[in-house]
């Protein structure tokens, strides 16, 4: 990041999540609006893997060892059966892992970093190993550190081969204890955002593609099967050229990733002065890179999009509020097709960038509040889920029709607007094509009223530490809301969604 229990059961029948398209410009949305879907069952499917819930980011490495992190990931895991969670700063001189001796010789100790890979496959959760920051006596710079509240180091290395040294026996010890055929299932990414403040090489580029050279060879010298790749970006920085950069001097790369957040500035990520709202940044980025790749030296190197979210500002409005649900299935609407995994930034708000949490909604980035509590992204995860493999095309941006494996549909419906706009219901038809006999339809909402605390905590006062009764009744108003049943009347089924709402509609074969 660069600046600042519910369970949901598999059910047999078809999933509808439809989703309400944004304007492209900013405007009030203050009077109700219609729209009808139309959905052939005879359509022909495609597949469509899960690729937003592989994998989520969360706070700094030592925080793992904490049992409040570990139970947001048995929650996060439960509801969205993730595989990998990314995280900084397992070199972090708090992890203890590195140090030197009187004469400057490297002396390792493993034990931290044993706990935190321990926990997370104990949890049946890989590391996407992120290899960063510093250790402070390989520093080239022992000052240079980084604003967040754990201070973290950002130079380069003192000595190119000690750091070769560092990397290649974490590495090896990782093969060791866990052995190459596990260790070959994660990824070795380089660093964090060396295009920005994370990294004070100069020039950064060039400083950075020594880091990522250095590296990668290390890696490889412990076994050839271990995926290295980068450049790990902000603003979808540097891809095409560091691809090139890997081909000219022949380096190892796996895969490619970047990171872009929906707040970003289309200076920043395209160099244009366009006002390109939240609802469309974070897949016109991908959609970039993407062509990036196809276009480069490697054009089928996997891209993987480490870090993203609605707003990197913490603003309460966003990303603690329920207009995260609509974004979210809008942005896998969009970016179905352009990247391998995309890594939401972050399934916990056990997390500490800007110090420690002083109340249970700031705007934090975890589909978890502070103590556990479900927040309305939480209950659109575990909604989005239940997507089936097999996306069937419609004409309409409001969308997400699936199928499962047993033949029944799956369907996302959404109300999406940007959180600065009034807002108003929507109405939304869905009519289909060729669906015989009778059916009923299984519909479960999540919006500002349904599945999420932010009504309750407002109502209670915006309690900065609520005693134990109000979180337990926080964590009341964020249960998983209770599904009605509605039969479809000659092929059709309408329903009202409120401003911020997102609906699973589940339709039998």
């Amino acid at each position: 990041m660069r600046r600042p229990c519910v369970c949901v059961k598999p059910f047999h029948f078809a999933l509808l999540f439809v989703v309400v398209p944004m304007v492209t410009t900013v405007r009030a949305q203050s009077t109700a609006s219609s729209e009808t879907v139309e959905i052939d069952i005879d359509a022909v499917s495609r597949p469509f893997p899960h690729f937003w819930e592989k994998m989520f980011g969360s706070g700094r490495a030592i925080l793992s060892l904490r049992e409040s992190y570990r139970n947001d990931l048995r929650e996060t895991k439960r509801i969205t059966g993730f595989e990998y969670v990314r995280f900084h700063a397992i070199f972090h001189d708090e992890v203890g892992m590195y140090d030197e001796d009187k004469d400057g010789q490297p002396i390792f100790n493993f034990s931290y970093v044993d706990q935190v890979y321990d926990g997370l496959l104990e949890n049946h959760v890989r590391p996407f190993i992120e290899l960063s920051f510093m250790p402070k006596k390989l520093s080239s710079d022992p000052n240079a550190l980084h604003p967040f509240w754990y201070k973290q180091n950002v130079a380069p290395p003192k000595d190119w081969n000690k750091w070769e040294h560092l990397i290649e026996n974490f590495t090896r010890h990782l093969v060791d204890r866990y052995g190459v055929d596990e260790v070959a299932q994660s990824y070795f990414e380089v660093w964090n955002e060396p295009n920005i403040d994370f990294w004070v090489g100069n020039p950064k580029e060039e400083t950075y593609y020594e880091l990522y050279d250095h590296t990668a060879r290390a890696i490889k010298r412990v076994s050839a099967r271990l995926r290295v790749g980068g450049p790990a970006t902000a603003q979808a920085a540097w891809v095409d050229r560091f691809l090139a950069h890997c081909k000219e001097k022949n380096i190892p790369v796996d895969f490619a990733s970047t990171h872009v957040y929906g707040n970003d500035k289309a200076e920043d990520v395209f160099g244009t002065h366009e006002n390109i709202p939240r609802t469309q940044m974070v897949c016109r980025a991908v959609k970039k890179v993407h062509e990036q790749i196809a276009a480069s030296p490697y054009p089928d190197t996997p891209l993987i999009w480490s870090e993203f979210n609605a707003d990197y500002s913490n603003d309460r409005k966003v990303t603690d509020s329920a207009f995260m649900g609509p974004w979210m299935a809008d942005t896998i609407r969009q970016c179905d097709g352009l990247t391998q995994m995309m890594s939401y930034w972050a399934f916990s708000d056990v997390f500490e960038e800007q110090g420690v949490v002083k109340m249970p909604f700031y705007g934090g980035f975890g589909l978890l509040a502070e103590r556990g509590i479900p927040k309305a992204v939480f209950n659109d995860f575990a909604l989005l889920h239940q997507l089936g493999d097999a996306r069937v095309e419609v004409n309409s941006e409001s969308a997400l029709v699936t199928r499962r494996k047993d033949g029944s549909l799956a369907i996302a419906a959404w109300n999406l607007f940007l959180p600065e706009e009034t807002g108003a219901p929507k109405t939304l038809t869905l009519h289909f094509k060729n669906l015989g006999g009778t059916h009923s339809a299984r519909i479960t909402i999540v919006d500002g009223d349904h599945g999420s605390p932010l009504a309750t905590w407002d109502a209670l006062g915006r309690p900065t530490l609520p005693p134990l009764p109000q979180i337990e009744a926080l964590r009341r108003a964020a249960a998983f809301p209770s599904p009605r049943h509605e039969d479809l009347k000659n092929g059709s089924l309408t329903l009202t969604l409120q401003p911020h709402a997102l609906a699973l509609i589940e339709i039998g074969k």
